[in-house]
């Protein structure tokens, strides 16, 4: 189970002299197996909410509890240590995760397509590069539940494919994420959903229910 309970998170505007609020007492719980979308336009704190529930963000205030492992945002490689090489990073990953490391890159070099370049720094890697790498290294993980921004870009639509067999299809079992601002991709995958807006979020009974509302603001 993940649970969030009076979750709150601002930041700092005009210099630090007001604050924006992004996340106003956030409830909010998953548990195994449920598929979940939350939409919300462009700056409703989408991004923000993925980060706090992941742990790579800490809340102004409330409490997350995680009883199940949840992955980091796919396809985002900014935790990567850009001067190693991408096989380091896979082994650092792999040390802190405490999965085997020879499994692991045998699975990362055949999945991310990066051949050569899997043993250059991250630094010189492009976005696409570096969005492969990271979602071929979540895929190497068992995690729980799978945080899935709809922004994320994994190469070309041959891979984007590839990407979707292994997330949608292979781990169907899993708990899932989606934060979205289009609804197709909410339709397709989720049975649960809700509404950031304004610093809310407000759970539907039904997914048809909450694009209803989402497409009604």
């Amino acid at each position: 189970m993940l649970k969030l309970n009076n979750i709150c998170k601002s930041y700092p505007i005009h210099h630090g002299r007001s604050q924006r609020v992004i996340l106003d007492n956030i409830n909010f719980q998953v548990n195994q197996g449920e598929k979940w979308g939350i939409l919300g336009r462009n700056g409703a704190g989408k991004s923000t909410l993925i980060r706090v529930i992941s742990g790579s963000d800490i809340p102004g205030s409330g409490t997350v509890t995680r009883d199940m492992s949840i992955s980091w945002p796919l396809a985002f490689g900014g935790a990567f240590q850009g001067s190693l090489t991408g096989k380091d990073n896979v082994k650092l990953i792999s040390r802190i995760y405490n999965v085997d490391f020879d499994k692991t890159i045998a699975m990362v070099e055949d999945f991310a397509e990066l051949g050569p370049y899997l043993n250059e720094p991250v630094k010189s890697y492009s976005s696409g590069m570096s969005s492969r790498l990271a979602f071929a290294i979540s895929m190497s993980i068992e995690f729980d539940c799978f945080l899935i921004d709809e922004g994320m870009s994994v190469g070309d639509h041959r891979f984007h494919q590839k990407c979707n067999v292994e997330l949608f299809e292979k781990r169907a079992d899993r708990a899932m994420i989606i934060v979205a601002h289009q609804t197709d991709i909410i339709r397709q995958h989720c049975d649960h959903a809700a509404v950031l807006e304004n610093g809310n979020l407000v759970v539907h009974d039904t997914v048809d229910s909450a694009i209803a509302a989402y497409e009604a603001l």
